[in-house]
């Protein structure tokens, strides 16, 4: 399974950004999808993630700027990304924990995309 991401960028400070990401592989079923991002010198965090039934999780820094959806028929996560802060500088992953058709459960990462907002 491969997780492929795209989307990040350089944006100014107020602007939007789209991400999104792709799982591809011998997949049997997707229950959660979402995204972490990592700033320099700090941990990995939680974004946002959305699961096959619906709920979503939000980091509280990023509630009601962005929003996470999913497409389940092309086993896409995408992140939009609105009124962005410096702060919001990140490498950004995509996260997937799904069912192989031999493993109950798996988790896989993305490569990273990295967005940069400049104040």
């Amino acid at each position: 399974v491969q997780l492929q991401a795209s989307g990040g960028g350089l944006v100014q400070a107020g602007g939007s950004l789209r991400l999104s990401c792709t799982a591809s592989g011998s997949i049997f079923s997707i229950n959660v999808m979402g995204w972490y991002r990592q700033a320099p010198g700090k941990q990995r965090e939680l974004v946002a993630t959305k699961s096959s039934s619906g709920t979503t999780t939000y980091a509280d820094s990023v509630k009601g700027r962005f929003t996470v959806s999913r497409d389940n028929a092309k086993n896409t996560v995408y992140l939009q990304m609105n009124s962005l802060k410096p702060e919001d500088t990140a490498v950004y992953y995509c996260h997937a924990d799904l069912r192989e058709p031999w493993r109950e459960r798996a988790v896989y990462w993305g490569q990273g995309t990295l967005v940069t907002v400049s104040s």
